[in-house]
C-alpha cells in the first residue's frame, strides 16, 4: 500500500492517457475506413533540394534573403501514397501507445509487488528497450515513408540510403530516456538482490 501511494499520481495519469489514446486510435481507424485511403490530397516538401528558389512575392530587409522549398502535392492520391503519408504518424502513435501501456504495466506491477523487486526491474528494462529501439524504428519508418512518398511525386528523386538518411531525425530524447531507464533497471535489480540477501540473513 505504501508503494502505491509513492507511485501516485503517475499511475492515474498513465492509465487515463492510455485509455484516451486507445479511444483516439479506434476513432481514427473508423474514420479512415469510412472515408477510404484512396482519395484526398497528400503533400510533402523536397528537403533533398540543394538550392532554394527565390520567392518573388516577398521582399526581405536589406542584408537578408528569402527562399522557398519545393512542395509536391498529389491532387488525387493513390492508396499507396496515402499509406506512405500516414506511416510516420502511425509509427509515432504506436510508439506512444506501447510506451504508455508498458508504463502502466510497470506502475501497477510496482504498486502490487513492490518497487524494489526483480519483477519491477524486468518491467523497467522492457520499457527502456521499448523507448530505445522503438523510437529509432519509428524514426526510420517515418524517414523511409517520407522519402518514398517524395520519390512517387517528384522526378529525379529516388528512394536511396542517402535520401532517407537525410530525412531521418534522430530521437535523442527518447534514446537517452531509454538508456536512463535501462540504467535504473540495473540499479533496481541490484537493490532487489541485496534486499533478498539481507532478508535471508535475518
Amino acid at each position: 500500500m505504501q508503494d502505491q501511494k509513492l507511485l501516485e499520481p503517475i499511475i492515474t495519469v498513465a492509465s487515463v492517457a492510455l485509455r484516451l489514446l486507445m479511444a483516439l486510435m479506434v476513432a481514427a481507424f473508423i474514420l479512415s475506413t469510412v472515408h477510404g485511403w484512396g482519395s484526398g490530397s497528400v503533400c510533402t516538401t523536397d528537403w533533398t533540394s540543394n538550392s532554394s528558389y527565390a520567392a518573388r512575392d516577398f521582399v526581405p530587409e536589406p542584408g537578408a534573403r528569402v527562399g522557398s522549398v519545393p512542395r509536391y502535392c498529389a491532387e488525387s492520391a493513390t492508396t499507396a501514397q496515402n499509406i506512405l503519408a500516414n506511416l510516420g504518424p502511425l509509427a509515432s502513435l504506436a510508439l506512444s501507445v506501447g510506451g504508455l501501456f508498458l508504463l502502466n504495466l510497470l506502475l501497477r506491477g510496482a504498486s502490487r509487488d513492490g518497487v524494489h523487486t526483480l519483477q519491477t526491474a524486468t518491467r523497467l528494462r522492457l520499457l527502456g528497450w521499448w523507448l530505445l529501439a522503438g523510437s529509432v524504428a519509428a524514426a526510420t519508418v517515418a524517414a523511409v515513408s517520407r522519402t518514398a512518398l517524395l520519390a512517387s511525386l517528384a522526378r529525379g528523386v529516388d528512394l536511396t540510403a542517402v535520401s532517407w538518411f537525410q530525412a531521418w531525425n534522430a530521437p535523442y530524447l527518447a534514446i537517452f530516456t531509454g538508456l536512463g531507464l535501462l540504467t535504473f533497471a540495473r540499479i533496481t535489480r541490484a537493490g532487489s538482490r541485496m534486499r533478498e540477501d539481507l532478508e535471508g540473513l535475518v
